[in-house]
């Protein structure tokens, strides 16, 4: 892979109680190195910038809404790591989180791998998954192209997703039509977290 991603040793911070990645969370994209994109996302959800700030599920700064999550104490409260190791998973909470946003698509497939290979090896599937083909810079699910070269799709997620994605960001398929002098950039990576 590109730009050193597979030699990183996973963080298990960034590996969410629920099954999401947090390395290509849009806020912690925002966050950890894109600091244009973390206000626009605070002026989408009419928030300061340090109410915006995530550095991972298991981290002590979490975006707002990784803060009222009900899965990690959840977790903690019966001692496990991740949610598919509940004598309940799927519970009603955990599916209608999955359900709501496309970025979750993958949950159930992502639980279930982390079972398989354990976390580490996951996340260095799931960094390879998000990682844009052409120059392998990490992007969000809502990054319709990679933020850094431009290939379309940014990463395989997207290539697989692109029709719920471009639905949540509430762009017609095919593109966007004129345009805030910005290639629509600022308008495809305004995910909700």
């Amino acid at each position: 892979m590109k730009d050193g991603l597979s030699s990183k040793e996973p963080d298990k911070k960034l590996a969410a109680v629920c099954g999401l990645y947090c390395e290509a969370c849009s806020l912690y994209i925002a966050t950890t190195e894109d600091p244009a994109r973390l206000t626009a996302l605070a002026k989408l959800f009419q928030l300061p910038e340090e109410e915006m700030r995530c550095y991972g599920c298991r981290s002590e700064k979490r975006g707002p809404y990784c803060r009222t999550c009900e899965m990690a104490p959840c977790a903690a409260e019966r001692g496990i790591e991740f949610c598919g190791e509940c004598a309940e998973y799927p519970c009603d909470t955990l599916k209608a989180f999955q359900a709501e946003r496309p970025h979750r698509a993958e949950l159930w497939e992502d639980l279930e791998r982390i079972r398989e290979v354990g976390y580490r090896e996951w996340m260095a599937e799931k960094r390879e998954h998000y990682s844009c083909p052409r120059c392998g810079t990490l992007n969000s699910a809502y990054d319709l192209k990679c933020r850094k070269c431009g290939e379309e799709p940014g990463c395989a997620f997207t290539a697989m997703h692109r029709e719920k994605v471009e639905e949540a960001l509430r762009i017609p398929p095919g593109g966007r039509k004129g345009g805030s002098g910005n290639s629509g950039k600022a308008e495809e990576n305004q995910e909700l977290p």
